[in-house]
C-alpha cells in the first residue's frame, strides 16, 4: 500500500511535462518584441530539463502566424549558452535575437546536451525534440512551424546541418550554418579533441558514428535549401568544410548558397563591425526569402 501511495505522490509532485506545462509570462522588451525565457521543451530522465528562450513578435489580433528560426549555439559541443550568437554580437543593442523578432520572425534559441553530459546523437536528438515541441505549441505562440529555418554557429551550425539533413525534418524550410564542421571523419584523432568528446571516442575508433555525425556523409536529395557562410581565414574550422558540404549538396540537387568571407577568422574575428552588421542583414534577407 505504501508503494502505491508513493507512486501517487510522485505523480502529484512531478513538474508538468513540457508538452502541457503553462508557458511562462512574457517580458515585453519594446520595439514589438516579447521574450519567454527558460521554457522546458522536453523531458530527459537523469539530466537537467533542456530549455529554450523564445523571442517573439508582439501578437496582434488577426495577425498571421510568423516563421520560426530555431537557433543552436556554438562552443565545440562542450560549452556555450543559448542566448549567445557569438562574441561579435554580444555588445549589440538590441541583440541579434531581438532584431530577428522585431523583423517579424520568432526565434527559439535552445539548450542541448553538451559532450560532458551525453555523447552524439544526444544533442541532435535535443534539436529534434525542440522542433517537435515548437510544432505542438505553435497555436499558443502564434508561429508557423511549416516555415522554420534552423540556424547554428560553429558546433551549432554542424547540428543545424544534420537536423536539416534528417529524414524527419520535413517542417524545415531552410538551414543556415556559420563556419561549421562538416566532416568529422577527417578531424584530429586524439582522445581529447572536441570531436572525440562529442563521439565518445576518437573518430578513427568509431568510424560509423563519425560518419553518422558528418553532414557531408548525410546529404540526401530533397533536403531543404542551405546557406553556408564561412570565413576564408578560419583558423579553427577550415573553410574547406563548407566548400565540401556545398559541393555535396549541389551534386544531390539541393539548393545551396555558399558565402566565403575574405579576411574573416572563426566567429568573424578580424571583420570590421559594419561588415558583421551587413552579413547579419544579408542572412535575414535570405531567411525572409526562404520563408516568404
Amino acid at each position: 500500500m505504501a508503494h502505491l501511495v508513493n507512486a501517487d505522490l510522485l505523480s502529484v509532485i512531478a513538474a508538468p511535462h513540457p508538452d502541457r506545462a503553462p508557458l511562462p509570462p512574457a517580458a515585453h522588451l519594446g520595439a514589438g518584441v516579447r521574450l519567454l525565457r527558460g521554457v522546458p521543451y522536453t523531458d530527459v530522465p537523469g539530466t537537467r530539463p533542456p530549455e529554450l528562450d523564445l523571442w517573439l513578435p508582439e501578437r496582434r489580433p488577426g495577425a498571421p502566424a510568423v516563421p520560426v528560426v530555431l537557433f543552436a549555439h556554438g562552443g565545440a559541443w562542450r560549452r556555450g549558452r543559448r542566448e549567445d550568437m557569438g562574441y561579435r554580437m554580444r555588445g549589440w543593442e538590441p541583440g541579434p535575437f531581438a532584431r530577428l523578432a522585431a523583423a517579424g520572425l520568432a526565434v527559439a534559441s535552445v539548450d542541448y546536451r553538451l559532450s560532458g553530459e551525453a555523447v552524439f546523437p544526444a544533442p541532435l536528438d535535443d534539436l529534434r525534440a525542440a522542433l517537435r515541441w515548437l510544432a505542438l505549441r505553435a497555436p499558443e505562440l502564434g508561429t508557423d512551424t511549416g516555415r522554420t529555418v534552423v540556424w547554428g554557429e560553429s558546433a551549432g551550425g554542424h547540428l543545424a546541418a544534420l537536423l536539416a539533413l534528417s529524414e524527419g525534418a520535413s517542417r524545415l524550410r531552410g538551414a543556415v550554418a556559420w563556419y561549421a564542421p562538416s566532416d568529422l571523419t577527417r578531424q584530429p584523432d586524439g582522445p581529447d579533441t572536441p570531436e572525440a568528446l562529442l563521439l565518445g571516442a576518437a573518430p578513427s575508433r568509431v568510424p560509423g558514428l563519425a560518419r553518422e555525425a558528418s553532414p557531408v556523409a548525410q546529404v540526401r536529395p530533397g533536403a531543404p535549401p542551405f546557406l553556408l557562410v564561412h570565413g576564408e581565414d578560419d583558423s579553427m574550422v577550415d573553410c574547406d568544410h563548407s566548400r565540401a558540404l556545398a559541393a555535396r549538396l549541389d551534386e544531390a540537387g539541393v539548393p545551396v548558397d555558399l558565402w566565403t568571407v575574405p579576411g574573416a577568422d572563426h566567429v568573424w574575428h578580424g571583420l570590421p563591425e559594419e561588415q558583421v552588421e551587413r552579413l547579419f542583414e544579408r542572412i535575414l534577407d535570405w531567411i525572409r526569402r526562404i520563408t516568404g
